[in-house]
């Protein structure tokens, strides 16, 4: 005996039903958000240039146009505004990513202007917000407010890693961190775009341009490792938004117009199609059996996905 007192019959059979509905009303909610065929923004001319997904089925946009935050709630056809520029001050939003395990929204806002002599409005930076209220949490800023902050991804220990595009270089925010600090600086890196982790630890990127994928192992100490090209089994094109979505397995949206799974194993990745099709495809999340893949700068259209 261990002084605890047993727990009667009735008081176990109330504790099984009431898991058993909290599973239930999960399942329901992914079962709803898989049902939709498209999502689409409740504004015109909103221009969202990533996607992401929480793990209840929320479809998060970014709009480069305004700076606003669309959130289409599990099972809506339709993402509403939720945190608003004009509030946040946030201003030509790209990537965007939610990570359910900290509540937190990570979004790449960037300045604007600075062509032609016109003034430099905003800040280039990592921005975070509270992924269930939309609460600001914390801003980034890039050094010398320069290049594009174009995707995120996270790694297990909480570290951030960000893609400058044009700047050639991957920042990184320790956590706890109050300032990012520059991870890694290659020529090889020119247009670096997409950007994930698998379970080997290292970090993966893409390059827009010239549709290469990269892996860049993180040593002991944390600092970044030699850049290692990966062979891809066909040719990407235009590679844009990426995710993991296995150990060793990852999505990518290609501007070309489709969405493909990558497969790294050593130094190849096996290329799988899973449609084409798809114009301008920009990103890409998954939640259940279903991709959303964000197309032409408007919407999102499901294709079905199986890991």
């Amino acid at each position: 005996m261990n002084g605890e007192l047993p727990m009667p019959n009735a008081a176990r059979r109330d504790r099984a039903l009431i898991t058993a509905v909290v599973a239930l009303l999960s399942l329901a909610s992914v079962a709803r958000a898989q049902a939709r065929t498209e999502i689409t923004t409740s504004d015109t001319a909103v221009a969202p240039e990533n996607l992401t997904s929480s793990r209840d089925g929320t479809v998060f946009f970014g709009s480069m146009a305004t700076g606003t935050i669309y959130r289409a709630v599990p099972g809506a056809a339709r993402a509403e505004r939720w945190i608003l520029a004009s509030t946040a001050g946030l201003t030509n939003v790209l990537g965007v990513l939610a990570d359910d395990k900290s509540n937190t929204l990570w979004v790449c806002q960037n300045a604007t202007g600075g062509r032609g002599g016109a003034p430099v409005v905003g800040q280039t930076a990592l921005r975070s917000f509270d992924l269930k209220t939309g609460a600001a949490k914390g801003t980034y800023p890039f050094p010398t407010n320069g290049g594009v902050c174009n995707d995120m991804a996270v790694a297990s220990n909480g570290t951030v890693y960000a893609t400058e595009s044009f700047g050639n270089r991957v920042h990184r925010l320790k956590p706890g961190a109050a300032a990012l600090d520059v991870w890694v600086t290659d020529p090889q890196l020119g247009a670096v775009d997409g950007v994930a982790l698998l379970a080997d630890g290292a970090v993966y990127v893409n390059t827009f341009m010239s549709g290469k994928l990269f892996r860049i192992p993180v040593n002991p100490d944390g600092s970044a490792g030699a850049l290692v090209p990966i062979e891809t089994s066909m040719p990407l094109s235009r590679p844009d938004g990426l995710r993991t979505v296995g150990p060793q397995t990852l999505i990518q949206a290609e501007g070309q117009g489709r969405v493909a799974e990558l497969t790294i194993k050593g130094d190849r990745a096996e290329v799988r199609v899973l449609q084409d099709g798809l114009t301008a495809a920009a990103g890409v999340t998954v939640t259940g059996n279903t991709a959303f893949v964000l197309v032409d700068r408007a919407k999102a259209v499901a294709v079905p996905y199986r890991r």
